[in-house]
């Protein structure tokens, strides 16, 4: 015996498009394999709910299944509205004796049979409809979601990466620069489609972990360096950190809070193009007292360094 579509997604038959489809969401996830793992009575009760929303859910199949048109498998049955069943019991044929109806002549001249059953019974099998093969059309199978967690070198760098999708170990490639909140598109990892159709896709959206002394803009790495008194006025050599490691950086003799230096070719490279790294100064003022240093400073001449 066919099973009833309406009952498999617990809505009445008169249910609104709306209706049917929060219902299939809502056994969707109930069902879906990645929440049942290793449930094989989930899993072809998801593809039982899925099968009855492809019908359900869309409005010229309905409207055939609600016509008898096709069975709860997409499947022509031979029957439209205007096939054999339904008959009452009052004559199916017509009131006037003639068992055929008033349409039917006996000198042989014909019988019009549409009068009785319709033209739509004779186009099932036409090849205009009913076994044409457009009740099942393939679709592709929806999109899954995901989230992956990365760090700051990886995203900027680029990486590849292991993830978990549908309880299958997949390999990610992330591309460098890549930014938080950034979505790639895993084409055909999706679920599959009904009727043979396409895999859908995995939608992995990328949340990057902040980093202590980076930021990006563009494809230019930003750092700001903490510098003493003694190394903005008479200059030297410091060591910095850039996304592929340390290097030596000069700072200038009497650098100022805020001055920029560039390291070129230090920052994001991809298909976009090369960033730099880019360093502001800071100068960080002693912490504890210095009379010798205040002593100096007190003899310094004043210079003017203000305009308003």
């Amino acid at each position: 015996m066919n099973k009833n579509l309406y009952d498999v997604l617990g809505v009445s038959k008169n249910a609104t498009e709306t209706e049917i489809k929060s219902a299939y969401r809502k056994l969707a996830r109930k069902y879906h394999p990645d929440v049942n793992k290793d449930n094989k009575e989930a899993a072809d009760k998801f593809k039982e709910v899925s099968c009855a929303y492809d019908i359900l859910g869309n409005k010229e199949k309905r409207q055939k299944y609600d016509n008898n048109e096709i069975d709860c498998d997409g499947k022509p049955t031979g029957f439209g509205a205007g096939g054999f069943g339904g008959f009452s019991g009052t004559n199916p044929f017509g009131t006037d004796g003639n068992p055929f109806g008033s349409g039917f002549q006996s000198n042989g001249a014909g019988f019009d049979f549409s009068s009785i059953f319709g033209d739509d019974i004779f186009s099932q099998f036409s090849g205009n409809r009913g076994f044409s093969g457009s009740a099942r059309r393939p679709r592709k199978g929806d999109d899954l979601a995901y989230t992956m967690h990365l760090d700051f070198i990886s995203a900027a760098q680029g990486a590849e990466k292991s993830i978990m999708i549908q309880n299958k170990p997949i390999n990610v490639k992330i591309p460098s620069g890549t930014i938080d909140g950034q979505t790639l598109r895993l084409k055909g990892m999706g679920l599959a489609g009904p009727n043979n159709g396409p895999n859908g896709d995995v939608l992995l959206t990328i949340k990057v972990d902040k980093h202590p002394y980076f930021s990006l803009d563009g494809l230019n790495v930003n750092l700001e360096l903490p510098i003493s008194m003694k190394e903005a006025i008479l200059g030297g050599k410091v060591t910095v950190p850039t996304i592929s490691g340390k290097v030596m950086v000069n700072i200038p003799p009497y650098s100022s809070s805020g001055e920029k230096l560039r390291l070129k070719g230090k920052g994001i490279k991809n298909k976009k193009g090369q960033g730099d790294e880019i360093i502001t100064l800071k100068i960080l003022t002693p912490q504890r007292p210095n009379s010798e240093l205040e002593n100096i400073l007190a003899n310094l001449p004043e210079e003017p360094i203000r305009n308003f």
